[in-house]
């Protein structure tokens, strides 16, 4: 079976990566939806929000709607990841700790993407320890809005919650990279 053929609201990825070229594009690598919606799911939303071509690329691909509810589109990891040489860059990758440790592909990926300081590199959760030094925390206050839809989108994964958090936290390369940017005063 092909899941990206008979799931109707997966697209393909190629097709979907040259419809938006000068949009910002994020893409969020994972295992499943909750495990986005749980951890990044305000972030994701404020992101698509501010006009972010927003991707959750997933293993699993069988739970949709948390993601859609959010803003996302939603493509199978294995398709960008069979590619050898990818045309289409995003400007900030969000890695879930799971698939930096099961993946070989994912960590060498995201390892050189921060050692050649090429995007935005965004994790959450316990990281490996190769991680740990080269990323520092960082937090993202979630808007009144996307605390309302993450709200939404972790009743649709069935996740009971009271309340959603008003921080989410991360690691993430952005501070050095921003550091790196700004020209010194002599």
């Amino acid at each position: 079976m092909d899941v990206a053929q008979d799931a109707g609201p997966i697209v393909d990825w190629w097709a979907y990566a040259h419809r938006h070229p000068l949009r910002y594009r994020l893409a969020v690598l994972a295992t499943d939806a909750r495990e986005v919606v749980t951890h990044a799911g305000g972030w994701l939303f404020d992101r698509s929000m501010a006009g972010w071509d927003v991707n959750a690329v997933l293993t699993d691909v069988t739970d949709l709607l948390p993601l859609q509810i959010l803003g996302a589109s939603v493509l199978e990891l294995e398709g960008p990841l069979a590619v050898p040489v990818h045309h289409t860059w995003p400007d900030a990758l969000a890695v879930a700790p799971d698939l930096l440790r099961s993946d070989s592909r994912v960590r060498d990926g995201v390892l050189n993407c921060l050692e050649h300081d090429l995007i935005e590199i965004v994790l959450w959760g316990p990281l490996p320890a190769e991680f740990e030094s080269r990323v520092e925390l960082m937090s993202h206050r979630l808007s009144s809005a996307a605390r309302a839809f993450k709200g939404r989108a972790l009743a649709a994964t069935h996740t009971r919650t009271d309340t959603v958090p008003m921080i989410e936290g991360f690691h993430s390369n952005a501070a050095s990279r921003a550091a790196a940017r700004v020209p010194s005063v002599r």
